[in-house]
Parts: C-alpha cells; structure tokens; sequence
C-alpha cells in the first residue's frame, strides 16, 4: 500500500460515499503533499482491483466510492431532492431470483442504486 493509495482510502473511509472530486478535495485537507488528480483516479482505481474499494452510480456523472464492506446494500436516489438513502440488498432477493430464473444471469444488485422519489417528495406529489 503506497502512501498516496493510504491517504486516499483514509478519504473514501471519512467520506463514505465520494465522487474522485470529492476524494480530491479531502486529500488536499489532509496536511499531506498535493496529489494530482489523475493520482487519486489510479489509486481508486488500484483499491477497486485490490478490492478494498467499490463504487457505484448514483446518476449519471462521476461514480461513488466507498469502503467494499460497505456494499451491502442498495442505494435508493430521489430524482426530485436528491436525497441517497439505503436499503438491504435482501430486499432485491425476489427481483434478482426472477432475473437468474428467466435468463441465467446473476445479479449484483450492490453495483446499482434505484431512481425514484423518496416518501417525503411523494408525498408532496
């Protein structure tokens, strides 16, 4: 583990969930040497094939980092306030069943998030 791959993980581990700018930024916070950005985009990159990191896409711009033990579940996206919450990937069980049984493939459902409306926005529909 290279000093710059630490610091970044120690960035994806405050944040939580982190785009690579946002992972950026916590670096460039952290008392250490600026990293480059393209460093930062090979140590996510080096954690997500070393399996230490994952990401997933909350919408369609950058992915979001996280801790790889931190996939187990799905993230739910409110297209109308943005609001990211989560919910157990036990939950996709019957769906991802239906996907293995009609076609043969396997579904990893902790790679996706789900668009919709979280309760309070429909809740004002």
């Amino acid at each position: 583990m290279t000093p710059q791959r630490q610091r970044v993980l120690d960035a994806v581990a405050t944040l939580g969930h982190a785009t690579p700018e946002d992972v950026v930024a916590r670096v460039s916070q952290d008392g250490g040497a600026t990293l480059a950005p393209s460093t930062v985009y090979r140590a996510l990159e080096a954690l997500e094939s070393l399996g230490v990191v994952g990401h997933t896409h909350l919408d369609h711009r950058a992915p979001s980092y996280h801790l790889a033990d931190h996939a187990d579940h799905i993230h739910l996206v409110c297209r109308s306030c943005g609001r990211v919450e989560q919910c157990d990937r036990s939950l996709a069980e019957t769906f991802t069943g239906n996907v293995l049984g009609a076609t043969g493939f396997v579904a990893d459902v902790t790679h996706m998030a789900v668009h919709g409306q979280c309760a309070a926005c429909a809740s004002r529909s």
